[in-house]
């Protein structure tokens, strides 16, 4: 395969990870390929159950409602603990987070094969939530702390190939494992997958003393301070109207698949990969551009696309009709997440609180996801199912119009401190954010 092709073999990670110029050390390069493997993993093994779950939870007797919480659980508590972890991660290093969270995963998978009720099920998936708020900000706020300056889109973009593939083949791997073995084997598969990424972690990481967190040896920048910047705000609200749309898809389509259409557990997880695997294709070539061209207006297209493959869910009439929206949402998904969460790891440096800043971010995809399947399992419940896409079409384009406002602005955001001389510093212990005229 061509180094321009993306590959989850060791050779293509590598041949990919040469564009990353010189300007990545070789331990950094090392650093990377651990988190990309260990990543991939974990996130694969989720993938494998998680599209299970809610047709599980169906064949229990449980409403929409309760299926909304089991997904609503899981991001519940993700969302109270992930700027927690993230910012302790900006103190503490991070490496203890990420090998810890995904020894909690190797554990919950274990709980899901002795769950049988909702109950249990929302229990266990609240407990995952908190593991998840472990490794993901971390992981990535690692891979913005390696980051070759000016090449944050390819990087990020690189990376999240090993979320998207993980949770493109994920589903599809579960569908064949649950019609052809069982749902205990689809829940012991990830397991395995997740006690492997504990390994590669524990074994292949530097100590947290190495890490560039904690060379730094400051104290990251007060949360108010963080939480008045207008460019957070606009990046957050983006991807939570993103993410609410995906927790409508996520939660509900197996649902629809199934009752509406008749369709098998490999259909739907076919499905469930499609958007996934069509965004995790397009991430680094998109990183790449976003590198080079205006990141706000991809981020815009991608929106626009997101807005109309949800709405296309609606007139949908059977498996190719699904097809062609899931795959239109992957696509506008792959165009706009890797100039974001660029600018993302641009804001992190600016402010030295990379922990901090991922940790918004990916509180703003957890809140996202709550919301999203909350909302459509209260649709499903109160009227029906169908009327949860026209919403989410149209909160998408809220989130874009609300995107361009609170970005809009002429120069970066400044963060800094006059000292006594005049000279502005980022590393001072009180900040002041400079806003210049639009």
């Amino acid at each position: 395969m061509s180094s321009k092709s993306p590959c989850l073999s060791p050779h293509g990670v590598l041949l990919n990870l040469r564009k990353i110029k010189n300007k990545m050390t070789k331990l950094n390069k090392k650093i990377f390929g651990t988190l990309f493997f260990s990543i991939f993993a974990s996130v694969t093994g989720v993938g494998i159950v998680v599209p299970l779950l809610p047709v599980y939870a169906h064949d229990l007797g449980a409403s929409g409602l309760y299926i909304g919480l089991i997904f609503g659980a899981f991001s519940l508590s993700r969302t109270f603990f992930l700027p927690y972890f993230g910012r302790l991660s900006d103190v503490k290093g991070r490496k203890p987070f990420i090998v810890f969270g995904l020894l909690a995963y190797t554990i919950i998978s274990i709980a899901f094969i002795f769950s049988h009720d909702v109950e249990t099920l929302i229990a266990i998936r609240f407990i995952q939530g908190i593991a998840s708020a472990m490794i993901m900000p971390v992981t990535q706020a690692y891979v913005g702390d390696i980051t070759p300056e000016g090449q944050e889109g390819f990087v990020m973009g690189l990376f999240n190939m090993s979320v998207f593939f993980g949770l493109s083949i994920g589903p599809l791997i579960g569908g064949i494992i649950s019609d052809r073995l069982s749902l205990s084997a689809a829940f012991a598969c990830m397991g395995a997958l997740s006690a492997f990424g504990v390994i590669l972690s524990y074994l292949l990481l530097p100590g947290r003393k190495n890490e560039t967190a904690i060379s730094r040896n400051e104290m990251p920048i007060p949360w108010m301070l963080l939480l008045k910047d207008r460019d957070i705000i606009g990046y957050f609200l983006f991807r939570f109207t993103y993410t609410f749309c995906i927790g409508i898809i996520w939660g509900f389509l197996p649902i629809m698949a199934d009752v509406k259409f008749s369709l098998s557990s490999g259909q739907i997880g076919i499905l469930l990969m499609l958007a996934v695997f069509i965004s995790g294709i397009i991430n680094t070539p998109m990183g790449y551009l976003a590198d080079r061209i205006n990141r706000k207006g991809m981020i815009l297209f991608g929106g626009l696309l997101v807005t109309l493959s949800v709405y296309a869910f609606i007139p949908a009439d059977g498996f190719q009709d699904l097809f062609w929206a899931n795959i239109l949402f992957g696509l506008g998904g792959g165009i706009a997440m890797p100039p974001l969460m660029a600018l993302v790891v641009i804001k992190g440096n600016q402010t030295e609180s990379m922990g901090s800043v991922v940790g918004l971010m990916t509180m703003s995809h957890s809140m996202g996801m709550m919301a999203g399947s909350l909302l459509a399992g209260l649709i499903m419940d109160i009227s029906k199912l169908d009327h949860a896409f026209p919403f989410g079409a149209l909160l998408m384009i809220s989130g874009m119009i609300l995107f361009t406002i609170f970005t809009w602005h002429r120069t970066p955001l400044k963060i800094s401190e006059k000292d006594s001389s005049g000279t502005a510093s980022v590393k001072a212990k009180s900040y002041k954010i400079i806003y210049p005229d639009s």
